[in-house]
């Protein structure tokens, strides 16, 4: 094993162990607060893992898009949204616990299933001349417009659902016709009637 080998698995070994940590640190969190910034975390990870597998320009999408954009909006939704309520269990709750214990241990089949059957070979083809953000480009306005348009216009649903529920609260329970009428006036000062006989020069 060469030193860039070792060190590359000391990198997948870190990044896997502070992906899990801060993955098992979302669900477990009991403040929502500390749960969206523990995702920030495992945001950061899979960047640090797209460095390994020399795509930068996934890296650097994954942290200014994850992190500085959706991570930080999810903060201020849960900062102006969020409201004290009191804890009111729900009827049938192990229903839910049942169901959801269903679709993890599911998904955790398929995934070790996929992981057991693909084979971790190196490949021996030549890596392309072309960058990574050349072929990006050319597959985001070829093979995926559709879907990239699609979750742009996602995003912009959901940021737009944020604000009306951060300014339902400002909105008057009245119509526009049962408002108050007022008439604005302007305050004026009177004026003195002042007679030219009564004006004496000293």
């Amino acid at each position: 094993m060469n030193l860039a080998e070792g060190v590359q698995i000391v990198s997948l070994s870190v990044l896997a162990v502070m992906m899990i940590g801060a993955a098992l640190g979302v669900v477990l969190s009991p403040s929502i607060v500390y749960s969206a910034f523990m995702l920030g975390g495992v945001f950061i990870s899979m960047a640090g893992l797209y460095l390994l597998l020399n795509g930068d320009f996934v890296a650097a999408a994954q942290v200014l898009i994850y992190v500085g954009a959706v991570n930080v909006l999810i903060l201020f939704a849960i900062m102006l949204v969020n409201k004290r309520q009191n804890f009111v269990p729900f009827p049938n709750s192990w229903v839910r616990k049942a169901l959801t214990g269903v679709v993890s241990l599911g998904l955790f089949g398929l995934l070790s299933t996929m992981v057991l059957a693909t084979p971790w070979a190196y490949s021996t083809t030549p890596a392309s001349t072309q960058g990574s953000i050349v072929l990006i480009g050319e597959h985001f306005f070829t093979d995926f417009l559709l879907p990239f348009e699609l979750a742009s216009i996602l995003l912009l649903m959901a940021m737009v659902g944020a604000i009306i529920l951060a300014r339902r609260e400002y909105l008057p329970d009245l119509t526009p016709s049962e408002l108050p009428q007022t008439v604005l006036t302007l305050p004026e000062r009177p004026r003195e009637l002042v007679s030219s006989s009564s004006e004496t020069r000293e």
